[in-house]
């Protein structure tokens, strides 16, 4: 059933403010059961007694609809937001509620990421303890999307055993240490067939797989999924493996996956990076103020972060040669905003218009002009050098 929009608050806001636990579920490669995980595991959260809802990224094979029993559901709109649906308790949004099965969504890139910001922003997602968000294959402009925009808690990396996965998950994996999101860890799906009658147990897509590559990146292993008809049964059915069972093989290695998930999260839960910003904001005096997790207090003028701009625009990819002259920036150019892309940088808006450098947190620690900074590297800040 879809929530009517009466029953909605005014006072809550659309978006994600007050979603508790952003978590990336995701794999780099198709067919190995990414979204039948997570929306097991939304359930397995929501039976802990947490809010959940869950954001089907996948816009061009939304396969949530039918995982949960909600084909022919439609989420309500109204004053122009996104009310999602709810099933088995869990609140979720996907492209698969506006189109009918057999139809095919035909949209560039540009298109499907206005869906995606529509899916962040324009959602009465309401609190939430956990949103879980189930990202398509490969790690192309859905995945960079969504580490940009919406503040990722951590991600998980769902793999099978054998190489051919475990090759394409482990891009995923370094795709989301590179945006700098940490590794919740990695699942083991489809890992060992248990016969029902004798007990034994054949592994299909071999095994070990997954916790070797969460040994090999040094990331916890959060548990195996047995390859399971009850899970496919439960997918065919739209009725999660928990709502069929909680006593089940099936059942209790999706429990247990779950807890993992938290003892994760509660580890992650108020850690700052050394190298990352606590908090920043624009002083009266128009400078950039940073206050970073080990106490340093960043300052930084509107003129040396415009001269200093890493975008392609103002620097050839190919060779790092900067193109943009110095000389042809105003002294006196302001800053007109600045916001968190992800958990890897900041991006700003000057007075001349420019806005698309992305100024990653090293970058903006080794481009400080506050008074001990200048003493330490005046010389090197002298040649804006990046």
């Amino acid at each position: 059933m879809t929530q009517p929009v009466s029953d909605v608050s005014p006072t809550i806001e659309p978006g994600l403010k007050g979603v508790k636990n952003i978590i990336a579920i995701a794999s780099g490669k198709g067919g190995v059961g990414k979204s039948t995980v997570a929306s097991n595991l939304a359930v397995a959260l929501k039976a802990s007694g947490a809010s959940v809802g869950l954001l089907d990224a996948d816009i061009y094979g939304p396969s949530q609809p039918g995982l949960l029993g909600s084909k022919g559901d439609q989420p309500e709109i109204g004053d122009g937001y996104l009310h999602p649906v709810n099933r088995h308790g869990i609140s979720f949004v996907s492209m698969g509620l506006f189109t009918r099965d057999d139809s095919p969504v035909i949209w560039r890139a540009p298109i499907a990421m206005k869906m995606i910001h529509q899916f962040l922003g324009g959602v009465i997602w309401g609190e939430l303890d956990y949103l879980l968000l189930d990202l398509p294959p490969g790690t192309g402009d859905v995945q960079l999307t969504l580490a940009q925009q919406a503040q990722i808690t951590g991600a998980i990396i769902v793999t099978t055993p054998q190489e051919v996965a475990l090759g394409v998950a482990r891009k995923g994996l370094r795709m989301f240490t590179q945006v700098r999101v940490p590794i919740l860890g990695v699942i083991e799906n489809m890992s060992g067939f248990i016969c029902q009658y004798c007990g034994e147990e054949t592994a299909i897509f071999h095994k070990g797989g997954g916790h070797r590559m969460a040994e090999e990146f040094d990331v916890p292993y959060l548990g195996a999924l047995p390859l399971d008809p009850e899970i496919m049964m439960s997918g065919e059915d739209g009725v999660p493996v928990l709502n069929r069972s909680t006593d089940s093989l099936a059942a209790r290695a999706i429990l247990g996956v779950a807890g993992e998930v938290r003892d994760g999260l509660e580890k992650l839960r108020g850690r700052h990076a050394d190298d990352e910003p606590e908090s920043f904001e624009i002083g009266a005096d128009g400078r950039l103020l940073v206050t970073w997790s080990d106490g340093h207090r960043g300052v930084h003028t509107g003129y040396r972060l415009r001269v200093s701009c890493p975008c392609a625009s103002c620097v050839d990819e190919d060779s790092g040669r900067r193109t943009l002259d110095p000389k042809q920036v105003p002294l006196d150019i302001r800053l007109n905003g600045a916001g968190r892309v992800g958990r890897y940088g900041v991006g700003i808006e000057f007075s001349d218009g420019h806005n698309t450098g992305i100024y990653s947190f090293a970058l903006l620690r080794r481009l400080c002009e506050c008074d001990a900074c200048t003493r330490e590297h005046g010389s090197e800040q002298s040649n804006f050098s990046v």
